[in-house]
């Protein structure tokens, strides 16, 4: 089965909790605090592994959850970091979040690597917090939680020359004659219901990877027919080699044909007509492809296209196109799969985008009238604070009043002894 879309959960490993500390060793006065630090939880991290071809891997394991950092030990003791976790995945994988739809890598070179979900980084131990004013402080903090998000992989296959045209024109044939591959043929309509690759070797040693695609119909870039299954795995070819038949067998004008292909390829993606395109006229062996071939040239009206009148079943033609092929592979550039906008950022190793700044928190009312906290960094600053001391919830509480949630409070309307909710924890408003 060839799977080429799928959606999984990843989440970076917790950080290890600080410890509150003291040192009690004899002759040692005052010895002081000695909590360690949390170690650092490991990164969830997609590698790209060639051996791969589908994501059909992933059908059976949709969690993936880095393990965590080890607490801080007494005497200054760090605590351990937790292992990454490295997610193998086939070349041509573009990793999505699902909620806002941002690419966050597109994986092509063998070895390639990305960090999907961050872990959190270890608490600090009560040693870090030793002021002159405060020599010994019970005061440590829990570990960062890790990033968790809902990411899709899609898959999209890496060839440098993509067969397209309507189904049964006869690709999956001259696919198998021209390199090692062995697709399904048959004589009905999408027999080929998943990307096959092939490798075409020449004389002289050149090669390049052909694509033979599932057959393309009008309304494909609607999703009609396998539509956007097919559209997928064209994105990043180089050179589109058009199969037409020009046999006229099943009833249908070759120039329509072309005609119909090319829109469906310009109203999914414009750049896809950008890419130089080979016309094949296949199933020349049959009785009336010359006269078909000579009313298509006509109608094209286009003196500089490459046309190959080829018989794939007959091995006829076929030299000569594959050596213009990977002629025409020589002189064509990659087509980057998204658009760029500073041609000058695309040469940089880093791209520095600009994120919308998030609130700190935001205020809700529930059903009972309570009010309820919630964001990223209020719910961050909950979870890495240890309650189990007075000193650290004493710190909590300057945080949230710092952020300005106090204020935001009486401005919704909070009177003293309101409930206010955050996560699992609830405690009573003071003014």
């Amino acid at each position: 089965m060839f799977v080429d879309h799928v959606k999984v959960y990843v989440k970076g490993g917790n950080g290890g909790d600080g410890m509150v500390a003291f040192r009690r060793e004899k002759y040692i006065a005052y010895g002081g605090p000695a909590g360690g630090d949390g170690g650092k939880g490991g990164d969830v991290i997609f590698r790209v592994d060639e051996g791969l071809r589908t994501l059909m891997d992933f059908r059976y394991q949709r969690h993936f959850k880095a393990p965590r950092g080890e607490h801080g030990g007494s005497k200054s003791m760090h605590g351990k970091g937790g292992e990454d976790m490295v997610v193998k995945v086939p070349p041509g994988t573009i990793v999505k979040e699902v909620e806002s739809g941002i690419i966050i890598a597109d994986l092509v070179e063998h070895g390639q690597t990305a960090v999907i979900a961050k872990g959190g980084r270890g608490g600090r131990g009560n040693s870090r917090f030793a002021t002159p004013q405060n020599p010994a402080p019970e005061l440590s903090e829990k570990g960062e939680p890790g990033i968790e998000r809902e990411v899709t992989l899609e898959l999209k296959v890496l060839a440098d020359v993509g067969l397209v045209g309507f189904p049964s024109v006869g690709k999956s044939t001259l696919l198998s004659v021209v390199s090692a591959a062995k697709p399904k043929i048959a004589d009905y309509h999408f027999t080929t219901l998943v990307p096959n690759l092939g490798m075409v070797e020449l004389e002289g040693g050149r090669t390049f990877v052909l694509a033979d695609l599932p057959g393309l119909i009008e309304g494909a870039h609607e999703g009609v027919g396998l539509g956007h299954q097919f559209l997928r795995h064209i994105e990043r070819t180089r050179v589109i080699i058009h199969v037409v038949d020009m046999s006229g067998l099943e009833g249908r004008d070759p120039f329509e044909d072309f005609q119909t292909i090319n829109e469906e390829l310009e109203k999914y993606n414009l750049r896809l007509m950008e890419r130089p395109q080979i016309i094949v006229a296949n199933k020349m062996d049959m009785p009336d492809a010359e006269g078909n071939l000579k009313e298509f040239k006509e109608k094209l009206a286009d003196e500089d296209a490459l046309i190959f009148p080829i018989s794939a079943l007959a091995h006829e033609g076929l030299d000569q196109l594959l050596f213009a092929v990977a002629d025409l592979l020589e002189t064509t550039p990659e087509f980057p799969m998204y658009e760029i906008e500073d041609e000058e950022e695309e040469n940089r190793s880093v791209l520095y985008k600009h994120e919308k700044e998030t609130a700190d928190f935001k205020i809700t009312r529930d059903d009972d009238g309570a009010y309820v906290l919630s964001g990223y960094a209020i719910e961050r600053l909950f979870k890495m604070t240890d309650f189990n001391f007075d000193q650290s919830v004493r710190k909590f509480a300057r945080q949230m009043r710092g952020m300005g949630v106090d204020d935001a409070l009486r401005e919704r309307g909070a009177k003293d002894g309101d409930t206010v909710r955050l996560l699992d924890f609830e405690f009573e408003f003071l003014e």
